[in-house]
């Protein structure tokens, strides 16, 4: 098993298991995320996800090398099929997850695992992580959405300069430029995302995803659209419990 879960209430903490190979991200820990990714969204007792890696040293060093050369040895188009293809649907189900997934990263994030960061709605890093875009090394752009999410979330110069170099950052700039939320010390970052969550969680679940839905669908798109999305959003709200229940809560105050 390189990936296992465990639930605490309405959370559940996904944990990638191959500690000794930096949590990579070989194929079938790739389908097993996405797998666990299916299950967790089919279960309305879960309200939100805190996904890391194992042990102190990475939260992923990115693609498992290994396979990824036995993709391009076969060409083209079996590297897009076997690799690209693979990232780009975890990364995107990650980012349009209808329900928070806050990223604990808990030691290096570098190329795949920094393009999961890229793609979680939330994230909260240890004091001694670290994120690169090391793809450029290896003679290719980031192949799991990584060339196109962190020049939107942190500006084009910023993001060129993390992928033209490949050289890491430490976790107090990743805060700076908002590729995470905020950075504690290695010994509280779990109880930090689930305190996240937890605050998240107390809010109605239509409500949380309504957001998600709203933000995810809406950021990359001209104003007048995102504002339609973000009345279809509301709109969608609108016969829910969870919006009887606020009301009602604040009228009677």
């Amino acid at each position: 098993m390189t990936v296992r879960s465990e639930r605490d209430e309405h959370v559940v903490t996904i944990t990638i298991d191959r500690e000794p190979k930096l949590n990579a991200l070989d194929y079938p820990t790739i389908d097993a995320l996405l797998t666990e990714l299916d299950r967790v969204d089919a279960d309305d007792r879960v309200r939100a996800v805190v996904l890391t890696g194992a042990g102190r040293r990475a939260f992923s060093a990115g693609a498992d090398i290994p396979s990824l050369a036995g993709s391009i040895a076969g060409g083209p188009e079996r590297a897009l099929r076997e690799f690209v293809r693979r990232g780009h649907t975890l990364t995107r189900r990650i980012e349009e997850f209808p329900k928070p997934v806050i990223v604990a990263v808990n030691g290096l994030a570098h190329g795949g695992g920094c393009e999961i960061t890229e793609a979680a709605p939330l994230a909260v890093a240890a004091e001694h992580a670290t994120f690169a875009k090391p793809e450029i090394s290896l003679g290719f752009p980031p192949p799991f959405g990584g060339s196109q999410r962190l020049p939107r979330h942190v500006g084009r110069k910023r993001g060129l300069e993390m992928i033209l170099t490949g050289d890491p950052i430490p976790a107090a700039r990743a805060a700076e430029i908002g590729l995470v939320n905020s950075v504690v010390p290695a010994g509280e970052l779990l109880d930090a995302a689930r305190d996240l969550a937890s605050r998240i969680t107390r809010h109605a679940p239509t409500a949380v995803a309504a957001c998600l839905r709203a933000v995810t669908r809406g950021i990359n798109l001209p104003i007048d659209e995102g504002l339609a999305v973000e009345a279809a959003c509301f709109a969608a709200t609108v016969p829910t419990e969870g919006v009887r229940t606020g009301l009602r809560r604040f009228l009677d105050r």
